[in-house]
């Protein structure tokens, strides 16, 4: 196969919220991993890669949409982004496919493959990457897994509240809105072919253009790229992913990339007022 001409798309919209609510400071791409932001460290395994059959034809990150955010994303970033070729793009509105859709309004025509990658997953290795890419010389969508190793189970919202109803609680002007809401098991599902998807998704980039021309908005929500290829009848291969490809969704995670990168915890000075 002719070398491939790799376009990379890192959605950056979002907002941390499920990492602020867990007691996050900042936002997860600004937490500290060796001196650097987290962004940074996730775009350098790209900017790192070597493969003869293989250039790194563009990095674009999607930032936030709305004005005041993006502007202030790209103050935080944009310096020492720009120094790794990255080039910071303006995001969707709401959902992860939005951004993505307008990430590829700015890639090279030229592309012949387009690799999209979590932002907030900075674990990925060079091997990782390498697997995934060269499958995707011989096929059109390549992603990574890992086995379903857990008891994988259905739950549903019994519309009750972890503890019940306390009628004393009630008069004391507790609201049971304060407590977590109670699940139960619906189904325990047969994990034997079961698995847990990752990125980079990597798609020839005829087919991913495609797969976003033909997105309805309005009664599509894909969850993730591979899904909108798959609807296009397009045969999606899986490829060995690594369960240290962990992407940082809350604070304790990342705990764990820190051990993972090999990256000790900054002391004294606030992580966020040393960039």
């Amino acid at each position: 196969m002719a070398d491939m001409k790799l376009a990379v798309i890192l959605p950056a919209a979002g907002f941390s919220g499920r990492y602020l609510q867990q007691g996050g400071l900042r936002s997860k791409l600004d937490e500290d991993l060796g001196g650097k932001p987290l962004l940074q460290r996730t775009i350098e395994t790209f900017t790192k890669f070597e493969d003869d059959a293989v250039t790194i034809a563009a990095i674009i990150v999607a930032g936030p949409h709305a004005d005041d955010a993006f502007a202030e994303f790209k103050q935080r970033h944009s310096d020492r982004l720009g120094l790794l070729g990255a080039t910071i793009v303006r995001g969707g509105v709401t959902h992860r496919w939005e951004t993505v859709a307008a990430a590829l309004a700015h890639l090279p025509q030229d592309c012949t493959h387009i690799a999209v990658h979590d932002a907030a997953r900075p674990c990925m290795s060079h091997e990782l990457l390498a697997r995934v890419v060269r499958a995707s010389q011989h096929h059109p969508a390549v992603i990574p897994a890992v086995p379903a190793s857990d008891t994988v189970k259905r739950a549903y919202d019994t519309g009750e509240v972890m503890g019940g109803t306390d009628p004393l609680a009630a008069i004391l002007g507790e609201s049971a809105g304060a407590k977590q809401p109670l699940r139960a098991v619906k189904e325990t599902l047969d994990r034997s072919n079961l698995v847990l998807v990752q990125t980079p998704q990597v798609f020839r980039a005829d087919v991913l253009r495609r797969a976003y021309a033909t997105l309805d908005g309005e009664t599509s929500q894909p969850t993730d790229d591979a899904s909108l290829v798959e609807s296009l009848g397009e045969r999606v291969i899986v490829v060995d992913g690594d369960p240290r490809n962990i992407k940082v969704t809350i604070p304790a995670d990342l705990v764990l990339a820190r051990a993972i990168m090999g990256y000790k915890e900054p002391e004294g000075r606030a992580a966020h007022k040393k960039f």
